[in-house]
């Protein structure tokens, strides 16, 4: 058990008593099961491809400590450095997104990767935290200010956002973010008759998206079917979890990796039903319920509306994008290549989860608003 003195004045010290703990070990439990699961899903894709048996673990290895460290340290920062790391970040991401339209790497019909130093990186998956709290901050100005055009600004950033995940395309990631600025939009005082208005609206777009990206299209059909119609990953992913029954067939012991293309990504939630049963998704479910669940409850203790708004984006964006995967998986509702947080496969994606669930800890820390307010003084 690491130990610090409470009187130390040390900037660690001080995270380790103000940090939110049960919040740290449910992810750190996630981390761990997802290197379990990518040591049994991610073998068999590797020599299906051709590579060394463990290059995709290597590789996974390789940024889950980087990702961890980049989590605490920036679960370390008080609320104007989350501010500014977010603004900053958010114009960066901005022009990488706009850079891949341009000289992107294309995937499945999608130019959302960006070679950057010999490494790709996919820019918008790290729109999604942190758009989450520059969107916190505009709202929470413009409740402050009452000169302040903060709603106005949220909304052209949000437009800018969803027109160049528009463009790659990438409707899924386009849902998430919309999801996160209207939840925030609610929580900053919108009536319910907005609130309707937006939802009209959303639905017309996802109408709009069906007819006009032939992906979109060809999943929500594939969806709507049943049977031996159905896609393949799909078909193969539901006849794991049947095989898996409560407790699994046991660590290893599963097909479906040997099968399925993206076992080690958006389908590694199958390989858990496979391998491990029911007894162990439903523990997984629990945990990410708990995350978002707990990371509400602790904003909502303070009266910063910054604090409140951020956290509430946050931690929806962690919980929607685990709910999309999950239900994809499971053929409740259509396929989107979206990763499980901190359990599936990819540089990009862990990266990104850990930035948005550092900024959460940050924000969550007991007494940020009272430190916020001290340094400002100072």
């Amino acid at each position: 058990m690491i130990k610090f003195s409470r009187n130390s004045r040390s900037l660690i010290s001080k995270w380790w008593w103000t940090v939110d703990k049960v919040l740290l070990s449910l992810v750190t439990v996630l981390i761990i099961f997802g290197i379990f699961l990518n040591f049994s899903a991610s073998p068999s894709v590797a020599n299906r491809i051709g590579a060394n048996t463990f290059h995709f673990i290597k590789r996974q290895l390789v940024f889950i400590p980087i990702a961890y460290g980049l989590m605490v340290l920036i679960s370390m920062q008080n609320l104007k450095t989350i501010r500014r790391l977010s603004i900053i970040g958010f114009v960066v991401v901005i022009c990488l997104m706009i850079a891949t339209l341009f000289c992107g790497e294309a995937t499945k019909g999608a130019s959302r990767w960006i070679r950057i130093m010999g490494i790709s990186l996919q820019p918008s998956e790290f729109i999604k935290p942190l758009f989450a709290v520059v969107a916190a901050w505009l709202f929470e100005g413009q409740k402050r200010h009452n000169d302040f055009p903060g709603d106005v600004l949220s909304f052209g950033l949000y437009c800018l956002t969803i027109c160049l995940l528009a463009l790659q395309p990438d409707v899924g990631m386009s849902i998430v973010v919309t999801a996160i600025w209207g939840f925030q939009l609610f929580l900053s005082g919108l009536s319910l008759t907005f609130v309707a208005i937006f939802g009209a609206a959303g639905v017309v777009l996802l109408v709009l998206a069906y007819f006009t990206f032939d992906h979109v299209h060809n999943r929500v059909e594939q969806f709507l079917a049943s049977g031996g119609e159905l896609s393949y990953q799909v078909r193969k992913s539901l006849e794991a979890f049947g095989n898996g029954h409560i407790f699994g067939r046991g660590p290893g012991e599963g097909v479906v990796k040997s099968n399925i293309p993206d076992a080690h990504t958006d389908f590694i939630f199958a390989v858990a039903g496979e391998e491990f049963g029911l007894f162990l998704c439903l523990i997984i479910v629990g945990i990410y319920a708990a995350i978002v669940i707990r990371a509400m409850s602790l904003s909502l203790k303070d009266s910063n509306l910054f604090i409140i708004l951020s956290a509430a984006g946050l931690s929806a964006s962690f919980g929607l994008q685990a709910i999309i995967n999950m239900a994809s998986t499971l053929h409740l509702m259509p396929t989107k290549g979206m990763t499980l947080p901190f359990i599936s496969y990819g540089g990009s994606s862990l990266l990104a989860t850990a930035l948005g669930m550092g900024m959460l800890l940050a924000i969550t820390r007991k007494n940020v608003n009272a430190e916020d307010k001290d340094e400002s003084e100072d």
